[in-house]
């Protein structure tokens, strides 16, 4: 299974080497919420105080939305052909999807590796331990894997590339924007602010500026309760539960598309 999914993540990522344009919606968007945010929102809401909060949001948003790789890529190999043939093979089935997920791991790491550059740009420091930086970054991989899962999922239910290209964003607009990860939580109404306060985002960007020891400015309130407490262990559990959940469903998924 693990040379298997290796085979089939090289293959994935020789797709993307041979299109580069792929990597625009993983590199370019990211730099635009980092501009836009940091300069045209960043002005009223804290300057080079708000730049340095909001770049664990920025990192964890990105790779939620770059699940979207993995809805498209798996919606289109499955739309032309290439899922029937990997069936026909003497292979693991759990690796095509794992191979999926793996080169878009990579993409992740890219993305962040331009963001990191863009934020020393705008301002945005790494004032904690290198230890913790290395751990902040490996909490937001993991939730980028996690993600990548249920883009599987969704990617294989979608009749086709154009909706999977739809539904692989529609619900993480929302899931993203209910968050802290551009704003306080604390200043959302009542039922907001709960589901942001146990969102995976929130919980991801806040273990992120914790680790990364940023700051808040001071016009923000500070988040209060258990997820907001143990954000990092919180971050980590629901990513496990999450891949606990998404790959048995996309590997269920995967065997009734492979059998039509």
């Amino acid at each position: 299974m693990v040379r298997d999914s290796a085979i089939v993540a090289y293959r994935n990522l020789l797709t993307i080497l041979r299109v580069p344009t792929l990597l625009v919606t993983a590199t370019i968007q990211p730099l635009m919420f980092v501009f836009l945010f940091a300069y045209i929102f960043g002005a009223s809401l804290g300057g080079s105080q708000y730049r340095e909060f909001l770049l664990a949001g920025i990192f964890t948003q990105t790779v939620a939305f770059n699940a979207a790789f993995t809805t498209v890529g798996l919606a289109n190999d499955l739309h032309k052909g290439i899922i029937d043939r990997m069936r026909t093979l003497p292979m693991s089935r759990l690796a095509v999807l794992m191979g999926r997920t793996l080169s878009d791991l990579v993409v992740n790491i890219l993305a962040l590796a331009v963001m990191v550059a863009c934020g020393y740009v705008v301002g945005w420091r790494i004032n904690g331990a290198i230890l913790d930086a290395v751990l902040a970054f490996g909490v937001i991989l993991l939730f980028a894997f996690a993600m990548s899962w249920v883009g599987a999922i969704t990617g294989l239910m979608s009749p086709s590339v154009e909706v999977a290209q739809s539904a692989g964003l529609i619900w993480l607009f929302p899931l993203t924007f209910i968050s802290s990860a551009f704003i306080s939580s604390e200043t959302l109404p009542g039922p907001l602010r709960t589901v942001a306060a146990w969102n995976p985002i929130t919980a991801v960007s806040a273990a992120g500026r914790k680790l990364f020891d940023n700051g808040s400015p001071p016009t923000f309130k500070a988040p209060t309760g258990w997820p907001a407490d143990h954000c990092v262990e919180y971050s980590i559990y629901c990513s496990l539960a999450i891949l606990a959940v998404a790959v048995p469903m996309a590997l269920l998924q995967y065997r009734k598309v492979a059998s039509h």
